[in-house]
């Protein structure tokens, strides 16, 4: 199996990242989402994401001078008018006291040097309650409230190993019954587990092993049906693996999905439709594919220095 070229890794996500900074008033919440309320935890996802993946950038120091740049403008633009300075996140968790949606996005913006004292006092008073411990979600959702908490410098709310043990990949079934939204399951517990990606030895060995025997049929699969959202984050557990394959046959099929202006559609060809209509639809797969293309660039780079 040939390893892609640290040259097309790149080129994915500096595609991409141009893509999103050109279209980064377009993550803002709009006066009617703050006016009624409606839909503001699904307006902060992307927004959420976009600092994630800003953040694994910043953390893998393999962009370009123009990628730094424009990854630094991206941050400041949601933490300053996206978030009003974090305020924004401060009112949400007022007014829903136990949702961990405030959290999950601070964490990463904590991490990069943004504080909002207001906003930890609310999460710390939500969390010295039993309600929080007692809130029913997703086993992988439990580990990424965990992962977040870690992240603040918090004591975890549960434990790391509990929570991966309730999970499809932690009790590593049978892999042909890897239907969409277990394949969505099986990639964001690799990316909570593994701190996106900043820490691959926290996969324990068996898992790391089930996931390198499987992992190429399941990209194999998907991108067969040219569902280039899953397939991106099916890249980025790649990445995360002791020996990932960073497979050159999978990465140009990948490369070849995307526009020329850089957006990556989530199955089969780019959608049409208004600017905004676009957006909501390819946002998420863009940003995958800037992550993706971050993590397995600085593996590549580490296979070149090491060998």
């Amino acid at each position: 199996m040939t390893a892609a070229p640290p040259a097309l890794l790149h080129r994915v996500g500096d595609l991409a990242l141009s893509w999103l900074d050109a279209r980064r008033e377009m993550f803002r919440l709009t006066d009617e989402d703050l006016a009624t309320g409606r839909g503001i935890v699904e307006r902060l996802k992307p927004v959420g994401e976009l600092a994630i993946n800003m953040r694994v950038l910043a953390r893998e120091g393999v962009a370009g001078s123009r990628q730094h740049d424009c990854s630094v403008r991206l941050l400041d633009h949601a933490w300053r008018e996206l978030l009003d300075g974090g305020n924004l996140l401060a009112e949400l968790q007022r007014q829903e006291p136990l949702s961990p949606v405030p959290l999950e996005v601070y964490a990463s913006l904590h991490e990069l040097g943004h504080r909002h004292p207001g906003l930890e006092n609310a999460i710390d008073l939500a969390r010295s309650t039993r309600s929080w411990r007692a809130l029913e979600m997703m086993p992988s959702r439990r580990l990424g409230v965990l992962n977040a908490e870690r992240k603040l410098g918090l004591v975890p709310s549960g434990d790391m190993a509990e929570a991966l043990a309730a999970t499809w990949l932690g009790r590593m079934p049978e892999p042909w019954t890897v239907q969409l939204h277990i394949a969505y399951d099986i990639t964001h517990t690799v990316f909570h587990l593994t701190d996106w990606g900043a820490a691959p030895d926290r996969l324990p060995p068996e898992i790391a092993d089930y996931l390198a025997l499987w992992l190429p049929a399941w990209m194999a699969d998907w991108a067969e049906l040219q569902h280039w959202d899953l397939l991106g984050e099916l890249l980025v557990v790649d990445a995360c693996l002791p020996r990932p394959t960073l497979d050159a046959g999978m990465w140009e099929l990948y490369a070849a999905a995307q526009s020329e202006l850089g957006a990556m559609p989530v199955q089969g060809p780019m959608p049409e439709g208004s600017p905004e209509t676009v957006f909501d639809q390819v946002h998420h797969p863009t940003l995958v594919a800037a992550f993706a293309s971050a993590m397995a660039t600085s593996r590549a780079l580490s296979a070149d220095v090491a060998a």
